[in-house]
């Protein structure tokens, strides 16, 4: 099997054709919202079964996908494992290293979600299990696909907002009463929290942009009446190349402030407004392979701004359209991968080097310190 779990590069082997069948264990949000869909829309992909012992998300899969197997438990797929070609993790955070280390056990090639482990050493012990096996280990960070992500990754390649200073990211909500689940757990074993949660992603997305993190500071709160477990944070990171980071992530913004700020030595760029792609999914709109430029276009009014010495919101600056938004590419890029001609697009080390932040700023929120990576 080609594409490793801690490197991007091709192995040695042949290259394979597909169609890879994928076994799916989860369909709560994750699986059922994003991974399914994303799955049946790849070319080169088939979802061949999905795993749960929820009777209603049995029935809610078997009508979305007439053709799809249902099994209740993952270890209903291990004997099975000459059948698939994938398996994809989208159950609750404490189950996915247990699922992934049975699967690459099984021989299995691994997508697992964010985050891919509780700890950044558990993320590298898989990491080292897959390239023991020579299996690919990827970890699910849609948010890399976002629209203004990779808008924003195009005008720093570019150089039209020069040396980059200070990046802001917001992933907020007004979500004043609790929902309950796992993700609200304050039981640690769960890895619930914003923290962990959309913490993966802005610390992604910073990294991705900007590179290793020397420092990382945060402060992280319980502000919702009944609450165990984050729901209001901040990070500071300073990065190796100087570039300071601060990330927002809270359910608890009555008022919502831009998702990106980027400060640089000639301009700014300036986003408000979530990606739409996730709002799609869960109205039931599916990407079709073919029709990638007909997916994730946001409407011109919701374009940032890239100027300098005023406010995008009293005029200042021009308008800079918005690249479409590309989740499908995630799992094009997986199907590649597994057939010998792509690269892992997104590895479990890097997924691991995130984890060292998170860790990091969970420490420094509680002690109230800096702490050096």
């Amino acid at each position: 099997m080609t594409g490793t779990g801690t490197g991007t590069s091709l192995g040695e082997g042949p290259v394979r054709e597909g169609p890879f069948r994928v076994g799916l264990v989860g369909y709560g949000l994750a699986g059922s919202v994003f991974h399914a869909p994303l799955i049946a829309a790849t070319e080169g992909l088939t979802l061949d079964t999905v795993v749960t012992s929820n009777a209603d998300r049995q029935q809610q899969a078997r009508d979305e996908f007439p053709d799809v197997r249902i099994a209740a438990t993952p270890d209903e797929l291990w004997p099975r494992a000459d059948e698939l070609d994938l398996v994809v993790i989208a159950s609750p955070n404490k189950t996915h290293v247990p699922i992934a280390t049975a699967a690459l056990k099984a021989g299995l090639p691994v997508v697992v979600d964010k985050p891919i482990a509780g700890t950044a050493a558990d993320a590298r012990e898989l990491a080292a299990l897959a390239d023991e096996r020579g299996l690919l280990l990827s970890v699910f960070q849609n948010r890399r696909w976002d629209n203004d992500f990779l808008t924003l990754q195009k005008l720093i390649t570019e150089g039209g907002l020069g040396d980059v200073y200070r990046f802001e990211s917001r992933f907020e909500r007004w979500r004043p009463e609790l929902k309950g689940g796992w993700r609200e757990s304050g039981d640690p074993t769960e890895v619930g929290g914003l923290l962990f949660d959309l913490g993966s992603h802005v610390v992604d997305q910073a990294l991705v942009l900007f590179g290793p993190a020397a420092t990382v500071y945060a402060e992280s709160d319980v502000r919702r009446a009944g609450a165990e477990a984050d729901d209001d944070t901040f990070i500071a990171i300073t990065h190796t190349n100087g570039v300071r980071s601060h990330l927002y992530v809270s359910a608890t913004t009555a008022q919502l402030g831009p998702r990106f700020r980027t400060l640089g030595s000639k301009a700014g760029y300036v986003k408000y407004g979530l990606d739409p792609q996730e709002a799609a999914l869960r109205d039931g709109e599916r990407p079709v392979a073919g029709k990638e430029k007909e997916w994730g276009v946001e409407p011109e009014e919701l374009w940032g701004r890239v100027g300098s010495g005023e406010s995008p919101l009293t005029g200042g600056g021009t308008p800079v359209p918005t690249l479409p938004g590309a989740y499908p590419a995630y799992y094009a890029a997986v199907a590649a991968a597994l057939s010998g001609t792509g690269e892992n697009p997104v590895t479990a080390l890097e997924a691991a080097a995130a984890l060292d932040v998170l860790e990091g700023a969970r420490r420094s929120a509680r002690e109230n310190v800096t702490v050096t990576l």
